[in-house]
């Protein structure tokens, strides 16, 4: 870390001289059309400093970001800052010290009084410091419903998971897509923990992936879930798409009744002028549990040995957490702002929704907090096949799981 601190020295003497403009490659995997917009949020606010944003967008989502950025950086080609989910995924690069300490601006912009939940900061925390700059949450735990489809189908639109699974076979007569799912892997997974934290429970997910409990994992409780599973699988036959957005796109359309998918999904049916409550509805927690996970997005900065970049990373972190940049992030992305001090009166039914059960408390840590990478690609492996493959039986499928919480690391 020796290298880290003559950086973060050589950062406050650039800041106390003349700092010189510079521009920041900045990359990430926002590129749906919501993403795009609120990412330029970011871009704004940074260009407005002295420094410009080198927008540095990589398609495919994380799965096939994350490689590549890892990659660049221990090859010796770092970018000037990337964004990851907060978690684990960044351990191996901070372990190396290929990642820069942020303690200092974090201590200087008061991110200990601001960052709520404090959970998002203890993410960013490794041995007492802190190494990258959360920026929003985001929940996996939403149902995301097409009004004029329940409506021309005949139906009311549902207010929970199990209304939607009976209306299901009704809806697949009316010439309409049940569920939409996307093929990437981490969709089929992300579906699956959904169902996990509110059709068994937020204690009974933090239990299986945080103590790797592996008899819980083979229990009634995770056999109701897997049949749930099943379900949502005959629901989503004949969806035909490929990324997250286009599944949400279905529903934003009016081709599929709904969709399992994070908060992130609302930044598509903003770009698309669609009104929560009149156009669309959306259940927090399947309309089962008000509850949501506290997962999301933050920006990590690599050791450099230019000054000028070094003097920019420091605006750029600071400018993330300002007040005007969360809320028109946030506004745009979908997501909750990770300060609870700033003015959010333009949030939509859906957000508030979310910031309600936030303040209420009710909330569980995001899966990456919980599991290594390497425990995720196995999940993910796991779930694809189980959504595409009617043969895997719910049985089968549990006792694969259990096998991969008795060997998690």
């Amino acid at each position: 870390m020796k290298t880290i601190k003559t950086l973060l020295c050589g950062s406050a003497l650039v800041a106390a001289g003349a700092v010189q403009a510079a521009d920041l490659e900045v990359t990430h995997w926002w590129t749906s059309g919501g993403e795009a917009a609120a990412v330029a949020e970011f871009a704004k606010a940074f260009n407005a400093t002295e420094h410009s944003w080198v927008d540095g967008a990589i398609a495919g989502g994380g799965g096939t970001a994350r490689p590549i950025m890892v990659s660049r950086i221990i090859g010796g080609d770092p970018m000037g800052a990337f964004q990851f989910n907060h978690g684990r995924q960044a351990e191996e690069l901070i372990e190396a010290g290929l990642l820069r300490d942020l303690t200092d601006i974090a201590e200087a912009e008061g991110w200990k009084d601001i960052v709520n939940p404090p959970s998002l900061l203890d993410a960013c925390t490794v041995d007492g410091r802190i190494y990258c700059a959360p920026v929003n949450i985001h929940s996996w735990q939403w149902l995301w419903l097409s009004n004029k489809v329940f409506e021309d189908a005949g139906l009311d639109v549902p207010s929970n998971w199990d209304e939607f699974a009976a209306a299901g076979p009704k809806l697949r007569e009316a010439g309409y897509q049940p569920l939409a799912l996307g093929g990437q892997s981490w969709q089929s997974t992300g579906l699956f923990n959904v169902l996990m934290a509110t059709i068994a429970g937020p204690d009974v997910l933090t239990t299986i992936y945080g103590e790797a409990d592996a008899d819980l994992a083979a229990g009634d409780e995770m056999k109701a879930v897997f049949q749930a599973a099943a379900n949502a699988r005959d629901m989503a036959q004949g969806s035909n798409v490929q990324d997250w957005n286009q599944a949400t796109n279905l529903v934003i359309i009016d081709k599929a009744g709904g969709q399992i998918m994070g908060d992130w999904a609302q930044g598509e049916f903003a770009v698309a002028n669609k009104v929560a409550g009149e156009d669309y509805t959306c259940l927090p927690g399947l309309g089962v549990r008000d509850v949501i996970s506290t997962g999301g997005d933050a920006f990590y900065f690599p050791v450099n040995d230019d000054p000028e970049i070094t003097a920019a990373q420091d605006v750029l972190a600071a400018t993330l957490l300002k007040p005007e940049t969360q809320v028109s992030f946030n506004l745009a992305k979908g997501s909750l702002p990770i300060r609870g001090d700033i003015d959010l009166s333009a949030a939509n039914d859906c957000m508030k929704k979310g910031l309600e059960i936030l303040a209420a408390g009710n909330t569980l840590p995001d899966t990456n907090m919980l599991n290594t990478e390497d425990t995720n690609n196995q999940l993910n492996d796991l779930f694809v096949q189980f959504f595409q493959d009617t043969s895997i039986s719910p049985e089968d499928a549990q006792a694969r799981f259990v096998d991969i919480v008795k060997n998690k690391d």
